[in-house]
């Protein structure tokens, strides 16, 4: 059967599972890789405002 240029494919229960393991990986890697980078970004804003605005102390 001749496939039409601008009609996109009919997607098969194979191309549904690999999609969904995929998003299933991504899900994964948000919490395994993009929190804990947030996380240490945001400490060190927390450090840097910290010690830009401490009080000195002059004897």
């Amino acid at each position: 059967m001749w496939q039409l240029k601008g009609k996109p494919k009919k997607e098969t229960s194979k191309a549904k599972k690999e999609q969904k393991q995929a998003m299933q990986e991504a899900r994964q890697q948000i919490t395994t890789v993009v929190l804990p980078t947030l996380a240490v970004v945001v400490l060190l804003i927390v450090v840097f405002v910290y010690v830009a605005t401490r009080p000195t102390i002059t004897e």
